[in-house]
């Protein structure tokens, strides 16, 4: 069973589980009355109850409004043991992770706001109400920020959805030209590599919405890290520590905002941004030869044309792992760059006189060994390209990648 499939059929019981456990450890310390530990007993095992009748009722074909109603009834139960424990908000985060999936897209975010105050509420220090003015304004600053997550989040969906709804358009609608084509026996070996590339756009969708899940999982991390310092802020009477714990909260929270911007935005080489890929290279083996201090020159041949965004990130990164392999284990005291624009194909050449390698001995194929080779070989071969080595021990190295010369619309 794939790995995403058993966290989210077992992974609600076993933070429940967690919650339950840490309640149960934590009562004295929270002040849970006996009427609050009858209370959190009953709630978790109807929440239990609620995960066993959900994991039968997912297998069904029509489930789309049971989910609906697991979600809520979920929700309902989270925010009422955390008011009687905040451990257990270990358990209502799960409300964060599968909204998208559960609830219609019009109610996405106010799920999220819901996760948002029961979280919240469970951070600030005391539980759900707040009991003193302390926690009040510790509730609305973590609700602030639960908030200001769940709107990222939200429009980081409705974007990823767009894009994907986009891109099923576009598949389409190069379908029907294909078939066009294909009656008009014209230009079909073009029309074939644009959909080759087009249904690589899809795999990118399909990556930026995995990496959307572990942006997810980093920041769960971080609300972690974040409780525990609220916490023992809350717990010392020094006012000098317990601002020292708020302040790496907030440094926590812009920290695990900025990685997943950056997770977003770093997805295209920003080099390629300002330029075309022959300035992206230029300036690449110049900054690479200044670093190095070793003499490199860049060519090209043939006839520059505006390339498609992946044909030259890919090349950009061929380009950038074999001069990085070259300083780092070559010895080099020269390189060459040369792009070679061909009609149909372009072509990118590496070559150093360093020290070469036993490319058997290196296992390139490998996805980690081999200098990096494999890595080289795994982007060409996604556009439908080669990468050919050519060394041996004391000779020198010359890395050529051929890739289809497919140009942007």
């Amino acid at each position: 069973m794939h790995i995403g499939t058993l966290a989210e059929r077992f992974g609600p019981y076993t933070l429940l589980g967690v919650a339950a456990l840490m309640a149960a450890l934590s009562a004295g310390l929270v002040g849970m009355t006996p009427t609050d530990l009858y209370a959190a007993a009953a709630l978790a095992s109807v929440a239990a109850v609620l995960q066993v009748w959900w994991g039968r009722t997912r297998q069904l074909p029509a489930h789309e409004r049971a989910g609906q109603v697991y979600y809520v009834l979920r929700t309902v139960l989270g925010f009422a043991l955390c008011w009687c424990n905040p451990f257990f908000s270990i358990y209502a985060i799960v409300g964060y992770f599968d909204v998208a999936t559960l609830v219609p897209r019009r109610f996405v975010r106010p799920g999220l706001m819901c996760t948002a105050v029961t979280m919240a509420g469970a951070q600030s220090g005391s539980g759900l109400p707040p009991a003193s003015l302390t926690n009040w304004i510790a509730f609305g600053a973590l609700f602030a920020l639960h908030s200001a997550l769940a709107i990222f989040f939200g429009n980081l969906m409705d974007r990823e959805e767009k894009k994907a709804w986009h891109q099923r358009q576009t598949i389409t609608e190069l379908e029907l030209a294909n078939t066009r084509l294909e009656q008009a026996l014209a230009e079909n070996a073009t029309l074939h590599a644009q959909l080759l590339l087009q249904a690589r756009e899809a795999g990118v969708a399909d990556e930026r919405r995995r990496l959307a899940a572990e942006i997810h999982d980093t920041l769960a991390q971080g609300l972690a890290g974040i409780i525990a310092q609220l916490q023992a802020g809350d717990s010392t009477t020094d006012p000098a520590a317990a601002r020292e714990h708020l302040d790496r909260a907030a440094a926590l929270a812009r920290h695990s905002l900025g990685e997943a911007r950056r997770s977003v935005h770093n997805l295209v080489p920003a080099a390629l941004e300002e330029d075309d890929l022959p300035g992206a290279l230029k300036k690449t083996v110049a900054g690479w030869a200044e670093r190095t201090s070793v003499r490199a020159e860049f060519t090209v041949t043939g006839t520059v044309e505006p390339l498609h965004d992946e044909v030259g990130a890919t090349l950009l990164r061929i380009a950038e792992e074999a001069l990085a392999n070259a300083a780092r284990h070559a010895g080099a005291t020269r390189a060459g760059v040369t792009l070679s624009y061909m009609g149909d194909e372009i072509t990118l050449d590496i070559r150093d006189d360093g020290c070469g390698f036993d490319p058997v001995a290196v296992a390139p194929h490998s996805g980690t060994g081999g200098f990096g080779l494999g890595g080289m070989r795994a982007r060409a071969e996604r556009i439908g390209g080669t990468v050919e080595i050519e060394t041996e021990p004391g000779r020198g190295t010359a890395i050529s990648a051929r890739v289809p010369l497919v140009r942007r619309t």
